[in-house]
């Protein structure tokens, strides 16, 4: 059996199946939260050790769950996509459509931020970073998608804005020589921002998120 799973032999739909134990889960949470936070920093090429120090785990613990450093880099790429992408449901629910729009632009500004950590990695040409792209897009694009529709239907962002543009613009605008995540780019993503709702049908009416 390997490290960290053992069997579930609990009733229900996933009877049987392989469960990871809580200490377990909790152990690669802290593995990957650390991870983020060192790349964002370091760059990817941060010592385990270093890693596993601020996870609270030892060496042995993080190479169990991720045996290369592709593993592990992969693994905080798809957590923060996985993150990111949900909240769009999140903020749909909980927010007027302008404003959940704005407010996910602000949160993927920040993966951006992280992803920047990453870049090393991701574009080094590593057969194991290719399908990452694809990941990226296949997530945000439909997130992004829902939120621009409710927008526009409310009148709060003019139509015609094409969801991966718009991606691509936050994107570049925080790849920008000398932007910083909490400086230059999130005041130039609040005027990006303001232009969606430049010639809304109500933009009259529309309040600022």
């Amino acid at each position: 059996m390997s490290a960290g799973i053992e069997n579930d032999e609990s009733d229900g739909p996933d009877a049987g199946a392989p469960r990871v134990r809580a200490d377990a889960r909790r152990n690669e949470d802290a593995v990957l939260e650390a991870a983020k936070a060192i790349f964002s920093t370091s760059g990817v090429d941060a010592p385990a050790r270093e890693i596993a120090g601020r996870a609270g785990v030892g060496v042995g613990t993080l190479y169990r769950r991720f045996a290369t450093r592709a593993d592990l880099v992969i693994a905080v790429f798809k957590r923060e996509v996985d993150d990111c992408t949900a909240q769009a449901a999140v903020l749909a629910a909980s927010h007027p459509a302008g404003e959940a729009l704005a407010l996910w632009l602000r949160r993927y500004t920040k993966f951006i931020a992280t992803k920047r950590g990453l870049a090393q990695a991701l574009h080094s040409g590593d057969p194991a970073f290719q399908g990452l792209p694809d990941y990226f897009r296949q997530n945000f694009e439909p997130a992004l998608t829902g939120l621009l529709d409710a927008a526009v239907e409310a009148g709060a962002v003019r139509p015609g804005i094409e969801p991966y543009e718009l991606l691509r613009a936050i994107g570049n605008l925080a790849s920008v020589k000398g932007a910083e995540p909490d400086g230059e780019t999130p005041v130039m993503v609040e005027l990006l921002i303001d232009g969606l709702r430049f010639g809304a049908p109500k933009a009259g009416a529309a309040q600022k998120a």
